[in-house]
């Protein structure tokens, strides 16, 4: 027994340095404010403000929406400046706009308010993930990423939790107020964190003269690196998006689960990957990048087929049962491809190209979630089950692309001989 705990331990072992541990703690706690106002930023606009379903939609589209203008800019600066200074600002931006959303009363305060903490959630992001790769060497970049995204799912899932709980004691304007103060307040000292305890690599920079090329012109000539990103968005919009935006509407229509069946979903999902995503770093090293994209690409293509026998099913632990096997083969999915997205877009970009080119790695993220919930309410509307049968084939068809790249993308086992 003690032989298999400490093998389950070694598992968690990353090898990363003190500073990049205390920015994903940080990290932890900002996704748990996040969390905290996720699940009920359109039930607050709409049922506590008075604003219509559509204008609430228009508001959180425009926090992403400016997130995603905020991104390329962010990175032609991050490429030249401080990715700890903008860090800092963009988490300072976010602060107050989510404090200021506690107080609004009219749409365009709203939209004052989204433009604010969306243009600091571009930023600081953007910023975020090219600190974390200064901060270590390549062959941690692996680790480093899927450490970020087990922070992620931890915060969110809790901060999620938490605020359920809030919410079914008192559904009135103070306690949301409470939630937007609070996911403002962990912003706010996460910039500390970040200001106080991570240090300041600095950006390397170069010339026209002894590169390539420098700004986005470079970025748009590495047509491998277009074309992959191109791919993972479709992969994001089908693997991660439909499940968790579109799952939740599809199951409460056309199968038996309730509310609560469908919150243990998402629990499974999220408590999986934060188990498994660091595991599951030692097993994707093992893999050829294009080999564990084209399994992810399988893996997404069978959870969404999966999704449909729940639908012939009248019994809800029937359904419910089957459904959660479709939320572990989808977070063994995400596993994977995050575990090759991230490592595979720095070790792409040119060091002074860095911050560039992770910054169209954020908005494969931010395209993917307007596309997805975009595209899987028409179909919701349309044709429900062409969702999950044309995801999958646009699933098989991105990993196809994706593997046809072979020797075109780096890849640790083929450029080191192991």
């Amino acid at each position: 027994m003690n032989r298999r705990v400490s093998h389950l331990i070694a598992g968690w072992r990353t090898g990363l340095p003190r500073p990049v541990l205390i920015l994903q703690a940080g990290n932890a706690l900002n996704y748990f404010g996040y969390g905290l106002i996720l699940p009920f930023e359109i039930i607050y606009l709409h049922q506590i403000r008075g604003f219509s379903t559509s204008i609430a939609g228009l508001v959180l589209a425009a926090t992403q929406g400016t997130a995603a203008i905020a991104a390329p800019p962010t990175g032609a600066l991050l490429d030249r400046y401080s990715a700890k200074a903008i860090v800092v600002a963009g988490s300072l931006a976010s602060a107050l706009g989510y404090a200021g959303f506690a107080y609004v009363d009219r749409p365009w305060q709203a939209f004052a308010c989204a433009i604010v903490s969306g243009a600091g959630i571009g930023a600081a992001g953007t910023a975020n993930r090219t600190l974390t790769i200064r901060l270590v060497k390549r062959e941690q970049r692996t680790a480093a990423f899927a450490v970020n995204r087990v922070s992620g799912n931890f915060g969110i899932g809790s901060g999620a939790t938490v605020a359920g709980f809030i919410v079914a004691f008192a559904q009135r304007l103070s306690s949301f107020q409470t939630l937007y103060f609070f996911d403002a307040v962990t912003y706010a000292a996460f910039a500390l964190i970040v200001l106080a305890a991570v240090p300041s690599p600095r950006a390397e920079t170069v010339t026209a003269t002894d590169a390539n090329g420098t700004g986005f012109r470079a970025v748009a000539r590495d047509r491998p690196f277009l074309t992959m990103i191109a791919a993972n968005i479709v992969l994001v919009v089908v693997g991660h998006t439909f499940f968790s935006n579109i799952l939740p509407p599809f199951a409460k229509t056309h199968t038996p689960l309730g509310p609560a069946a469908i919150g243990i979903l998402l629990l499974v999902n999220t408590s999986f990957v934060v188990i498994a995503q660091i595991p599951a770093v030692r097993v994707v090293a093992r893999m050829r990048r294009t080999h564990a994209f084209a399994a992810a690409s399988a893996l997404f293509a069978v959870s969404l087929l999966a999704v449909l026998p729940a639908t012939l099913t009248h019994s809800e632990l029937a359904a419910t049962s089957l459904l959660a096997g479709v939320a572990i083969v989808f977070a063994i999915g995400e596993c994977v491809h995050t575990n090759v997205l991230g490592p595979l877009v720095a070790d792409m970009a040119p060091a002074h190209l860095l911050g560039r080119y992770l910054s169209l790695y954020g908005l494969t993220f931010t395209i993917s979630l307007a596309l997805g919930p975009a595209i899987g309410g028409l179909l919701l509307q349309t044709s429900p089950d062409a969702i999950w049968w044309g995801g999958a084939l646009a699933a098989v068809l991105a990993g196809a692309v994706l593997l046809r790249l072979g020797g075109r993308i780096p890849d640790p086992l083929r450029d080191f001989g192991r």
